[in-house]
């Protein structure tokens, strides 16, 4: 194993598609880019490597077109380039599809799909008027490759009025329209299920055998040893591997982007009390999940999971008081609760960590300070009612302590932090309230490695200190490494519990894949949460 950016190429009996020549990039004075030199072959696969800061970001944006380098030199199919515009990126075939997806909230999912198509024929400009029936000709050849519905109400319908997962399966659709040399997928999977990353990985396998290239970045090691291919592994912005995945171990890999040995199995060391958090009795959303009950004991670390119309997301909304549930009884802290709010989520007791920080959870521009302690601002008034500087940056600075948030300084914008502590930030801001209970939802989604060896043991650590943590997740190594017991959900309700110890990931599969229907659930309770009346009734 090699471990310096000497590492050959490895042999491809493809032609070189993308040739990157000692490529810098400098923000100021840190460099985020130090002479990276590598070929990209067509029709080959490629994972792109390393922890949050490492330059992956960074090395895509210029390989698309997105930020110039400040140095070296990028060929494609023999043009070399000082630097790309977006437009040349395109016009050379290749196509992002970025973490934050770039998709236009506003636009209709066939308008969505079909615009970079109707940017390269236009020159860079919208043509006008745009065709309708050819833009739904190209959305709908695009949608059907990445499984996604083509029916007249899927195409008319707003991308901001579906789910993340679906939205992420959109853009990558609208990768594939242009005659794609080499596309280029930021995270892809990071909010897609089990059956959805299957879907992927064959279109993936599509791709490759029609001669595209395919640069994956990506923090999922299982599903870029499934996919195979090469691996290409940056560290403080240079690179330090490449060559054939299969090559290296995981543990290698790990070792390659962090420069750490991280080889636990599993991070569960502590035990369950007796004491119940949480009480879950029949609780039911109309059109989401039925007849939900569990209970969450002090200290235990309990994983809920299922695909994405399982009604796992929705639950979490619902404990939290997101998105109410219709009927059933919830009780914290031997309390019955009635959660119509966040609000009243915090006052009972119960924090919850969004599954998209980005956009649910982070105000993005405001310090770490105020991230940290926007819920909490009643608690840091002086005498005058006004909010206490002192105070609050106590306050802020005992959270950066507690949970290792690597900043120098609390004053600066959240995004300026790495993905993996952007998360401690939203952690911490839930921990502030005090929590008994603590919902994380989707936890390290878009997190490296070394963040989520981190994070997994700060859910340890808050287990050990007497919170009932429930994680919600598709991720099953990160339920099975964390996790006392899990519960399975599909259509709408628990389908299964699992004891974590002895359970393993091929089980889970089989349980999360399985089509068998259940048994019908029966009418939900009354009490606490009585179901509303149907609206448009007599």
């Amino acid at each position: 194993m090699t471990h310096d950016s000497s590492t050959p190429t490895a042999p491809s009996t493809g032609e070189v598609l993308l040739r990157l020549t000692d490529v810098t990039k400098t923000f100021g004075g840190v460099q985020a880019l130090r002479g990276v030199s590598l070929d990209l072959h067509a029709g080959e696969v490629y994972h792109l490597l390393g922890e949050n800061g490492s330059g992956k970001s960074t090395l895509i944006k210029i390989i698309s077109g997105a930020q110039p380098p400040s140095g070296g030199t990028i060929t494609v199919r023999g043009r070399t380039y000082r630097r790309l515009r977006a437009l040349d990126a395109l016009e050379a075939g290749i196509e992002t599809v970025y973490q934050d997806l770039s998709l236009f909230p506003n636009l209709s999912v066939a308008e969505n799909v079909a615009l970079s198509s109707q940017l390269v024929r236009g020159g860079g400009r919208l043509a006008r008027p745009l065709d309708p029936a050819e833009v739904r000709r190209v959305a709908s050849e695009a949608l059907t490759r990445v499984g996604l519905p083509t029916s007249e109400d899927f195409l008319d319908t707003a991308v901001d009025e579906l789910p993340i997962a679906v939205r992420q399966l959109v853009a990558i659709a609208r990768s594939t329209v242009i005659r794609a040399s080499l596309v280029i997928m930021d995270e892809p999977t990071a909010a897609l299920t089990q059956r959805e990353v299957e879907n992927l990985i064959g279109i993936v396998d599509r791709l490759r055998a029609d001669g595209v290239s395919v640069l994956f970045v990506t923090h999922k090691l299982d599903e870029a040893y499934r996919i195979g291919g090469n691996l290409v592994v940056l560290r403080d912005g240079q690179k330090v591997a490449q060559g054939r995945l299969a090559d290296h171990t995981k543990a290698e890999v790990a070792y390659l982007m962090t420069g750490q040995t991280l080889d636990r199995t599993t991070y569960r060391a502590g035990s369950p009390q007796e004491e119940i958090l949480l009480e879950v009795s029949g609780l039911t959303r109309r059109g989401a999940f039925s007849d939900v009950s569990f209970t969450l004991r002090r200290g235990e670390v309990l994983g809920v999971t299922g695909l994405l119309d399982s009604g796992r997301n929705e639950l979490a909304h619902a404990l939290s008081g997101v998105r109410p549930a219709d009927a059933g009884k919830m009780r914290v802290g031997g309390r019955d609760a009635r959660l119509r709010s966040p609000r009243d989520a915090i006052d009972l007791g119960v924090g919850y960590v969004p599954e998209d920080r980005l956009t649910e959870g982070l105000f993005l521009e405001k310090s770490i300070r105020e991230n940290m302690i926007v819920s909490v601002l009643d608690r840091l008034l002086g005498r005058a009612r006004t909010l206490s500087a002192e105070r609050a940056e106590r306050l802020a600075g005992d959270l950066v302590r507690d949970l290792r948030v690597a900043t120098p300084n609390v004053e600066l914008p959240v995004q300026s932090l790495s993905g993996g502590n952007q998360q401690r930030v939203l952690v911490a801001r839930w921990l502030a309230t005090r929590p008994r209970v603590l919902i994380l939802h989707g936890p390290t989604m878009g997190v490296d490695v070394g963040s989520k060896d981190a994070l997994y043991r700060l859910v340890q650590d808050l287990a050990q200190r007497g919170l009932g943590v429930l994680i919600v997740s598709d991720d099953l190594p990160e339920l099975l490494m964390n996790c006392d017991r899990v519960l399975v959900m599909r259509h709408g309700r628990v389908a299964r519990e699992f004891s974590v110890p002895g359970l393993d990931e091929a089980t889970l599969t089989r349980e999360l894949l399985d089509d068998r229907p259940l048994a019908p659930s029966p009418a939900p309770p009354g009490g606490l949460l009585a179901a509303a009346p149907e609206k448009g009734g007599d």
